[in-house]
């Protein structure tokens, strides 16, 4: 079995003292690929360094979180334009809206959410997309773009925003609030969303899997993200790690991982 937790951020001050315990405790777990975006131009920093001391495993992504964008300007896109250039960065992230804390002001949260969807498109990146009750504020600036190859990060909506990210050309994400018994909305999607379009994630060190949710998060909890998504489909977990590996491998631009070589599950 090989995982890939597409959003994880273990560049973070929550993992300072037991990073190197964490990413051993992930690969136990079968976690082969972590993907570790920015929420600000420093982070976006740290990650980029972190997966440069752990090549082939770890992935960055750079780019300014929706609560981060009252201070966003030219400058700061500069900035996270050149981050987006290094290697091994994978994509532009993370990004959205952000109405329900509403940290940033609405016009400077899309100022900053256009500027950055506009910087993927001009280099060729995906988008990983943050969206916190503002769904129908992102379709209204994504839905000019046309296709837009981006993933909906920790997707906690119902069928018919899954239909909207889907239409789009987008993935889904299931975090670990596809385990909480409450969300059975969002366990229909997971149910039901199309194999070849679903991802799994942890969202580290947030959004710890059912049971343990008031404990940090961390990607080897991916797992259990993953075997209920497995569950809820009626398939093999094995199968299901194969399938979300390769989906994100095609997504992110990643070399397939030698047992998805046939590209099992992607589009």
């Amino acid at each position: 079995m090989q995982l890939t937790d597409t959003h994880a951020h273990v560049q973070m001050r929550q993992f300072a003292r037991d990073r190197d315990a964490v990413l051993a405790r992930a690969t136990e777990a079968g976690v082969a690929r972590i993907i570790c975006p920015g929420v600000d131009a420093a982070t976006s920093k740290l990650a980029i360094d972190l997966a440069a001391a752990h090549p082939g495993s770890i992935f960055a992504c750079a780019g300014v979180h929706p609560h981060d964008t009252t201070s966003f300007s030219d400058a700061t896109l500069g900035e996270i334009r050149q981050l987006a250039t290094e290697h091994p960065v994978v994509a532009v992230g993370e990004i959205g809206l952000d109405f329900y804390r509403n940290l940033s002001p609405a016009e400077d949260q899309r100022r900053a959410f256009t500027a950055q969807v506009e910087l993927a498109r001009e280099l060729n990146l995906p988008i990983v997309v943050h969206n916190r009750d503002s769904h129908d504020a992102i379709m209204e600036i994504l839905r000019p773009f046309g296709t837009v190859r981006g993933v909906w990060h920790c997707f906690i909506g119902d069928r018919k925003m899954a239909e909207d990210g889907l239409a789009l050309g987008m993935y889904l994400s299931f975090a670990g609030p596809v385990t909480y018994p409450k969300n059975t909305d969002l366990a229909d999607v997971a149910a039901w969303a199309p194999l070849d379009r679903i991802l799994v994630e942890t969202d580290c060190p947030y959004l710890t899997p059912h049971p343990n949710r008031r404990d940090r998060n961390e990607p080897a909890n991916v797992a259990k993200t993953a075997s209920r998504v497995a569950e809820l489909r009626g398939m093999d977990l094995a199968d299901l790690a194969a399938a979300t590996s390769a989906n994100a491998a095609f997504l992110f631009g990643l070399a397939p991982l030698p047992a998805d070589d046939s590209r099992k599950g992607a589009n």
